[in-house]
């Protein structure tokens, strides 16, 4: 019975965030080896078809996003700690694109869990933009929709934890070099 409940209240201290920024390896890898994320794994998000496969989600026909799901603790990360790192891992002002991976499926998008979720990564976006705006660099065009009503369809297995099975792998990441602002870090 103690350990049931003991699942219980760590499921209940659990908090899910989606986070698309381009290719989902990379992005993966930076999130698990984050502190208090306890697990991820990656699949796609915001399209039309019901469990699409990667074929076809690369053709850009089903519209999803590929997407990083991330289970975290919040008494140990907090979500705008995820996002300042959402921010900086990626190009948000790259539309469809990120580096040489060109494509719907490789927007910059977040979906929230929560209202509370939605209005911090609006207001993250926003400290963001102004830092980009300071340094010329263009407009953040990341969508920030609810995850209500949306589906989450994990990946192939391959893909999961695809640079930990393959170190050397893939890593697409064109960030804007630019840093979030430490007044607006946290946990």
């Amino acid at each position: 019975m103690r350990i049931w409940r003991d699942a219980a209240r760590i499921a209940r201290m659990s908090s899910i965030a989606y986070f698309a920024t381009g290719c989902f390896w990379g992005a993966e890898r930076r999130f698990w080896q984050m502190d208090g994320v306890k697990e991820t794994s990656v699949g796609y998000m915001g399209g039309t078809r019901a469990n699409p496969s990667y074929e076809q989600v690369c053709t850009g026909v089903t519209g999803h996003a590929e997407m990083v799901k991330v289970v975290f603790d919040e008494s140990k990360v907090s979500y705008q700690r995820l996002l300042e790192e959402f921010w900086t891992m990626h190009d948000p002002t790259s539309l469809n694109q990120q580096g040489g991976d060109i494509g719907s499926q490789y927007r910059s998008s977040i979906y929230t869990t929560t209202p509370e979720q939605y209005v911090t990564a609006v207001n993250s976006r926003n400290i963001y933009q102004s830092v980009l705006t300071g340094s010329g660099l263009n407009e953040i065009v990341t969508e920030i929709i609810s995850s209500q009503g949306v589906e989450y369809y994990l990946a192939e297995e391959y893909h999961q934890k695809y640079l930990q099975k393959n170190p050397n792998g893939y890593d697409c990441h064109s960030s804007t070099g630019v840093a979030y602002p430490t007044q607006g870090a946290s946990v």
